[in-house]
């Protein structure tokens, strides 16, 4: 029999945090800290198998799992003493989400179960508090109606405001028994006026009810976006936890809060996070009520004037202190901890490894390698290398002059200028054409998740520094400023108002998410210095790594950039972008329009000087490293105007043949020319074009070598090619050129042909190639196109179609489809070497800066990936951490 429940509480557990995948990371680290002997309100978790079960069986539950759940609640009763359903000692649970990868604020959580007309009486007479008691059922019903029954918080939230108008009063907590009931009342009408039937009052509906939630919130729309961004398979599932509940609004010796063990903006080795008295947890991550710190010293840096945990309730503090210290030494990493204190008695209700900046990541990283905690090579897996992109981008000028118009909580670092937008969806649809934008929300909900992603940055008038915009915007690494109380939004306007200035949307502001400040218009920049624990944990990471990082750059200045990041050569100049430039596209023109070689060749000789100019600059930059260059590859059209009206102006400002140049454009015209007479066909066709650019670049190195006294290493690389024949009349072209150029010269140096691998013949026929070739790049943006026979610049129109169905589960131009594309290139990897052992084996393709392409690429055993220049650091970190799985060592953990 199938066991699709598995309890914890009491001092022991079925599971523990090796089961992960099974209980979900929530489940998991539940049953470890019940067996490690904390204080964990008992309950169980139903598996993430029985959600694979419910989406694989039409949304039915495995035929024994309700007498499993039963067994369940009755161990869970045993332990506390209470009944669920019982109207006299009643049991209340907690229905929360927990997927093996964390999804802060994703899916659905239901509080306060188990309470009806009868139970909520057994609560007030049992705590003796009736308004705590009757707090408890409206937040129920609240949740409930939201999660379970989709009805809307504004339907709940109107009555609320409506009676708090009446009595006169602003917060919750002014609110008596007798107010409670009453809007208790209200709740119960709003729900049978919108539903057509009462507010379901059996527990054992209701707990039914929040478990096929719960498993229906894993397919909802954020849930989706959020796997997408994260990379997280919807093949995993979530677990459901039923927990029993504790209390943290019960009056003044009673509490919950969110902490890490250390900052998890800077990294810093202090306890940092917030609490609220007389709240439940959604208070504090909902952002509805601004929560006070944890600490004294956190309170006297934000200037708050309300106590600290820490002096408000100092034995439970010490205590909290004294757990939360276990829990890091546990787990050997920062944590993320909820805590409920129910009457001054502490509960611990999660841990998990907490969400963190880059910055952070690396600092707490070398922190606990240098403490012994862990190994240098564990430090390397600790960091999500995506997340290095938070750091290689400018940050705020400190000289530059800042006229803030608000200021709020420092929730997430960094710094961000753009056009203020209300609305999540009106922040995605801005950014997907071209525009910057800061989403300014009274606070950010689960649903916003698309357009915080879009955003560049994140303003929110309410909630704390553990919110749910903090928390997402720092996983995601987005500048976010909360809490930020002078700034008062009327939606309706799409305005806000902050110390006597207006702003509407549209109009541009920076927020610095470091300092927690708002700032009118565009404050300048500069562009950061990656010392310290960057470069500790990068040379850490080079001293395991294998594959050869190199970066695709034609220009200087994205060959500096390159170099700076620790690229070791270049993987991809490509040359026809050198074209384009206004000195040589007359001349590239004047070749297009020859009638004869002669004439080509001519044009041609106009082109070669600024050619060589090039690859000298590049070769000084690179000096000592590979430079790989593809010769020219687009079709020779796309250097001509494609209007005639574009045409004629081009034929007037330069002298041309305005009919001439319309006729080689319709020559020229081709239906498919991504698939037409562009790459090595041109060099077949037109060979001069190639062997200029070939003199062009040993020239430059021959200049290069003269002058550093260091040869830099060219790497002539034909695209396009097919077939054996191509690839041996372009090698013979390469070489009879250089020894015509090693003799004019009288000195050489050592260079490298070889080809670009972009077709699936040329994969499956590399073994022809590689009898000419020295060196096989695989250009997989085109390969990947010709493998699927999808268009890269046409596919947006489909693609998310096959995302949201579960055909794709990522993007093939983002992750390479490792199964196809993956396919072919061990096939050529495996027949080049078999004809020439040496070969050396490459990617170029934007993969090359995609960590799971790069782990694919090391198991594959290729030599080197080359991506952008800003995506270097994010390649080296992977390839690390890419060999450090490969040799079995610490792999990095997907919940990071």
């Amino acid at each position: 029999m199938t066991k699709w429940v598995y309890g914890f509480g009491g001092g022991s557990a079925d599971g523990d945090a090796s089961m992960k995948n099974l209980l979900g990371g929530k489940g998991a680290n539940l049953a470890e800290m019940s067996s490690l002997g904390l204080p964990v309100p008992p309950g169980f978790t139903i598996t993430t198998e029985a959600c694979v079960h419910y989406y694989s069986n039409g949304q039915s539950y495995p035929a024994d799992l309700a007498d499993q759940v039963k067994a369940g609640l009755a161990q869970v009763e045993g332990i506390v003493g209470k009944t669920f359903g019982d109207a006299s000692n009643p049991l209340l649970v907690s229905v929360r989400s927990g997927a093996r990868a964390s999804m802060p604020g994703m899916m659905d959580t239901v509080l306060n179960l188990g309470l009806n007309d009868r139970t909520v009486e057994g609560l007030a007479a049992l705590s003796g508090d009736r308004r705590f008691a009757f707090d408890s059922y409206r937040r129920f019903i609240t949740m409930y109606s939201n999660v379970v029954l989709g009805l809307s918080h504004d339907d709940f939230e109107e009555v609320l405001d409506d009676h708090k108008d009446r009595l006169g009063v602003t917060v919750d907590t002014d609110l008596s028994a007798g107010d409670w009931e009453k809007v208790v009342g209200d709740y119960k009408r709003v729900v049978e006026d919108r539903l057509g039937s009462p507010f379901p009052q059996d527990p054992h509906d209701q707990l039914w009810g929040a478990v096929g939630a719960v498993f229906a919130s894993w397919m909802n729309d954020r849930a989706k976006f959020y796997r997408r961004m994260h990379d997280i398979p919807e093949s995993w599932g979530t677990a459901v936890n039923v927990q029993s509940m504790v209390f943290g609004n019960m009056g003044e010796t009673s509490a919950t809060g969110v902490a890490f063990t250390r900052n998890p903006s800077t990294g810093e080795a202090k306890l940092y996070g917030e609490f609220l008295i007389n709240a439940q947890g959604e208070d504090v991550v909902a952002g509805i009520r601004t929560p006070q710190s944890l600490t004294k010293a956190g309170r006297e840096e934000m200037g708050e004037t309300k106590p600290s945990m820490e002096e408000a309730m100092p034995k439970v503090f010490a205590q909290f202190v004294d757990v939360v210290g276990r829990l890091e030494a546990h787990y050997r990493d920062m944590q993320d901890i909820e805590f409920t204190v129910e009457q001054g008695r502490l509960w611990m209700l999660q841990t998990r490894n907490g969400k963190r900046t880059a910055k952070s990541a690396l600092k707490i990283a070398v922190d606990l390698a240098a403490e012994g905690v862990i190994s240098q090579e564990e430090a390397v897996s600790r960091v999500e290398p995506s997340a290095l992109d938070q750091l290689l981008h400018p940050t705020l000028d400190p000289n530059a002059e800042r006229k803030v118009v608000a200021a709020g909580l420092p929730a997430s670092p960094g710094a961000a200028t753009g056009k203020v937008t209300f609305d999540a969806d009106e922040a995605e649809r801005l950014a997907e054409h071209g525009e910057a934008v800061i989403l300014v929300r009274e606070e950010t909900s689960p649903e916003d998740i698309h357009g915080m992603h879009a955003a560049r940055g994140i303003v929110t008038a309410r909630g704390g520094m553990t919110s749910h915009a903090a928390v997402v915007a720092r996983g995601m690494g987005r500048p976010c400023v909360s809490g930020a109380g002078e700034i008062h939004i009327d939606e309706k306007a799409q305005t806000f108002t902050a110390r006597g200035r207006t702003f509407k949307a549209g109009e541009v502001i920076t927020i610095d998410g470091s300092k927690g400040e708002v700032m009118e218009g565009a404050v300048p920049m500069i562009e950061p210095e990656l010392t310290g624990d960057f470069q500790t944990l990068m040379a850490w990471a080079d001293q395991v790594r294998r594959l050869k990082v190199r970066a695709n750059a034609e220009t200087p200045l994205d060959a500096r950039t390159a170099r700076g990041f620790g690229a070791e050569g270049i993987g991809l100049c490509r040359t026809e972008h050198m074209f384009f430039d206004d000195t040589r596209i007359a001349a590239v023109r004047e070749m297009i329009l020859a009638d004869d070689e002669a004439g080509r060749r001519q044009a041609l000789a106009k082109i070669a000087p600024f050619q060589k100019a090039d690859f000298v600059e590049l070769f000084t930059i690179m000096t000592g490293l590979p430079v790989t260059v593809r010769l020219l590859d687009p079709p020779l059209h796309e250097f001509i105007p494609h209007t005639e009206a574009e045409i004629d102006a081009l034929a007037a400002s330069q002298g041309l043949d305005a009919g001439k140049l319309k006729k080689r454009a319709r020559d020229l015209h081709e239906t498919n020319p991504m698939l037409g007479h562009r790459g090595c066909r041109l060099g077949v066709a037109y060979p001069e074009i190639y062997e200029m650019q070939v003199r062009a670049v040993l020239e430059a190195a021959l200049e290069v070598k003269a002058s550093s006294g260091t040869a830099p290493i060219p790497e002539i690389m034909h695209p396009l090619v097919a077939m054996g024949p191509e690839m041996k009349f372009l090698r013979e072209l390469t070489d009879r050129v250089a020894e015509a150029v090693f003799a004019e010269a009288g000195d050489r140096v050592e260079y490298l042909v070889g080809t670009m691998i972009e077709l699936p013949r040329a994969a499956l026929r590399a073994g022809d190639l590689a009898q000419h070739a020295q060196f096989f790049s695989f250009g997989t943006n085109d390969l990947t196109q010709t493998t699927f026979g999808i268009s890269r610049d046409d596919s947006g129109r489909f693609l998310q179609a096959y995302l949201d169905k579960g055909i794709f589960e990522a993007d093939p131009f983002v992750r390479l489809d490792q199964d196809g594309v993956g396919d072919l290139i061990k096939i050529a990897a495996e027949r080049g070497r078999a004809e020439r052992a040496d070969v050396k084996l490459g990617i170029c393709g934007e993969h090359g800066g995609d960590p799971a392409s790069i782990a694919f690429c090391e198991g594959a055993g290729l030599d080197y990936v080359s991506c952008s220049p800003y995506r270097v650091p994010i390649a080296r970190l992977a390839a690390a951490q890419a060999a450090l799985v490969a040799r079995g060592g610490e792999a990095r953990e997907k919940d990071r």
